[in-house]
């Protein structure tokens, strides 16, 4: 739903078929609606002083708003503009309200006959702040003016409302929640584009496997849940259900190709005769479709296939092993980019000097900016400048901590591969095989080194500056987790998501030599070396940092993403998803996790699907999953690159204690 935006005016159609004061019956509502995401849908304004409603023609008025302010009170679209942020306010946040905005939807489903059954779904929009008394009038209202034989349900539209509706009777207010609604709908996007290819339909990762290495960037690949490791192609269709924060969506973001959700697949390839067809698969946010293309098209590589990415050069001169609150951003060529985003963020909790205000200081028309939002969000009242800095600096650095750990520089590994003579031999080898673009001894050629790497004894200086810097937690026999820092990953156009190795149970100074051996290796694996040279990343300019921290149990884990994956022009939303435990849950596809929607402009957060649990969280927690959402916002004012808009994809901790712990920050790839 568009309803707290404004448009500049237009010639409005002759044929404005705009309805006021008739009962709606289902050849009106076809007559004047849209279409949005696959569904009809129909804009409503009840005006509570003239008790009546107006059906608006959606093809004429695209937005509540305007219509209420031009066509009912009179106003012009500057006066509107000018004041566009109080009105909202009247229209959609004040109880006393004159006018109640909705949409009704038109859906269909089985019964348990398994015949049709077609009903329609009357919510507000997700800002929308009615109490329980004011959304029983506006269902009443509505349903009281619809034909009798067309069921009518409510839609909570976000969690406040969730909880006003609690205390009515589902018998006076039937209701449906957005989760019930669209968590099995047959289709979802999850990252939108177009491609052109061939479709390979696999029902097994087995098949997936068997066929891979004959798989190019002419090609769509689709079956139930893709693998971490599918190598770059045309697009993915995922035949099961997956969220849209997977490593394998941040991987279609990141390199730009369409993702969706077609769980009808099998259907579409029997009808269509599409298996092994060359097809044009568009993914948007209101359709996704596939047409089978008689003729082979003329090909053009896709965007991925030309991009070249630019590494500072590594510095290998020695370092030292460092705590990850010494480590800033400009540190990133030392020891890797992810270990110098946790210490940047450690300086930014800290110094609390960091400018956190940026994002809301974007012009976003016709508002000069979103301060007063900013500001409604922290609890403020016409702050000053310094103020709103101040108060979101502190708003974050009570919601969140970094991490602890330490970071281990380049220099040991570098140390370490030029300690071994045979390694030096084998990356020789490696590096002309990609010269002389040799693929068929590539892969037996990584996998060689990877064994050299993983069973080369550590030179002593190397194993003990290791060993000596996690002295404490080793003595105690505490678990650590060693995870990859390399400088070609959780960059913009480059995230590498889960293409480099984490270790998480390791305990003793023998376990973590081998889990940091691991990690050094997965920088030598087929799929990252191949990765790596499609971006004109040549060996010589990757090198692997590692970062060691104490394993924290964690009560809820997962990440959230600064933006809404599937609506690129959405600046409101924090797209959030969870699960018990650790967040590698849910990029590593193991659980379909928790998925909400927060906003941070006007506030308040929705439940878009609850996952494998089946369970709602508590307010009391969502509640603090707002916050976290915020901050989240907050931060991209300082890491988001290359501007404040630049999303982050943020990896977090709840602990056991109820605090919320940040274990990774990073671009999210648009």
């Amino acid at each position: 739903m568009s309803t707290v935006s404004s448009v500049t005016e237009a010639a409005e159609p002759a044929t404005d078929r705009t309805v006021v004061g008739e009962n709606l019956s289902l050849p009106l509502f076809r007559t004047l609606s849209g279409v949005l995401a696959g569904h009809p849908y129909l804009k409503v304004v009840v005006d509570r002083a003239e008790s009546t409603w107006h059906l608006l023609d959606t093809a004429a008025h695209p937005f509540h708003v305007d219509y209420i302010a031009t066509r009912v009170l009179g106003m012009d679209v500057a006066e509107l503009d000018a004041s566009l942020d109080e009105f909202n306010a009247s229209v959609y946040m004040d109880p006393e309200r004159r006018f109640l905005l909705g949409v009704l939807s038109l859906h269909t489903d089985g019964d348990v006959e398994g015949r049709e059954r077609t009903f329609l779904v009357l919510e507000t929009t997700e800002a929308d702040t009615m109490h329980g008394e004011l959304l029983e009038f506006f269902y009443s209202f509505v349903r009281e003016r619809l034909d009798g034989r067309l069921p009518l349900l409510l839609k909570p539209a976000n969690h406040g409302q969730e909880e006003a509706l609690a205390a009515i009777s589902e018998q006076r207010v039937p209701r449906i929640l957005s989760h019930q609604l669209f968590g099995t709908r047959t289709r979802t996007p999850l990252n939108p584009g177009e491609a052109t290819g061939r479709l390979h339909h696999f029902r097994t990762v087995e098949e997936y496997r068997a066929a891979a290495g004959g798989l190019g960037w002419s090609d769509i690949v689709a079956m139930p849940c893709l693998p971490d490791d599918v190598q770059r192609v045309a697009g993915f269709i995922n035949t099961m259900p997956i969220t849209p924060l997977s490593h394998t969506n941040v991987l279609a973001s990141g390199w730009g190709i369409p993702n969706a959700i077609i769980r009808d697949l099998d259907q579409l390839v029997e009808k269509g005769g599409l298996a092994g067809a060359w097809v044009r698969y568009r993914v948007r946010e209101d359709e996704i479709t596939l047409e089978r293309m008689e003729e082979v098209p003329p090909l053009r590589a896709p965007a991925w296939h030309q991009q070249r990415v630019r590494l500072e050069p590594p510095h290998l001169e020695d370092a030292p092993v460092l705590s990850l609150h010494r480590l800033r951003a400009a540190d990133r060529d030392r020891y890797g980019t992810k270990a110098a985003n946790l210490g940047e963020l450690h300086h930014v909790l800290d110094s609390r000097t960091a400018d956190l205000t940026a994002f809301y200081g974007r012009p976003r028309p016709p508002r000069e900016n979103l301060y007063g939002h900013l500001a409604a969000r922290l609890g403020l009242d016409a702050p000053s400048a310094v103020e709103l800095r101040a108060a979101a600096a502190s708003f974050v650095a009570e919601t969140v901590e970094a991490p602890e750990g330490v970071a281990l520089p380049f220099s040991l590994m570098h140390r370490f591969l030029t300690s071994a003579p045979a390694l030096q031999q084998g990356i020789g080898k490696l590096k002309m095989a990609l010269e002389l673009d040799a693929t068929d001894v590539l892969d037996p050629l990584c996998r060689q080194l990877q064994h050299l790497v993983r069973h080369t004894p550590m030179p002593e200086s190397v194993a003990q500056e290791i060993t000596r810097a996690c002295r404490a937690p080793l003595a105690a026999g505490n678990r650590l987790v060693v995870r990859s820092s390399s400088n070609a990953e959780d960059l913009p156009g480059f995230s590498a998501a889960g293409v480099y190795d984490s270790v998480t149970a390791v305990r003793g100074a023998g376990e973590l030599l081998d889990a940091v051996r691991q990690v050094w290796a997965s920088l030598l694996s087929p799929r990252s070396v191949r990765l790596r040279h499609q971006v004109d990343i040549s060996p010589d300019e990757t090198y692997m940092g590692v970062i060691i921290q104490e394993y924290v149990p964690a009560a809820l884990g997962g990440v959230l993403v600064t933006c809404d994956p599937t609506r690129r022009e959405d600046f409101r939303n924090v797209y959030l998803n969870c699960s018990p435990g650790s967040p590698e849950q849910i990029v590593e596809g193991k659980t379909l996790p928790q998925q909400y929607l927060y906003n941070t402009v006007e506030g308040g957060g929705r439940t878009v699907a609850l996952g494998s649990s089946g369970e709602p969280l508590s307010v009391a927690t969502r509640a603090r999953l707002a916050d976290l959402s915020l901050t989240g916002r907050l931060l991209q004012s300082h890491f988001g690159a290359p501007e404040p808009d630049g999303p982050l994809d943020i990896e977090w901790l709840m602990t056991d204690q109820g605090g919320f712990r940040l274990v990774q920050i990073r671009p999210y790839a648009l």
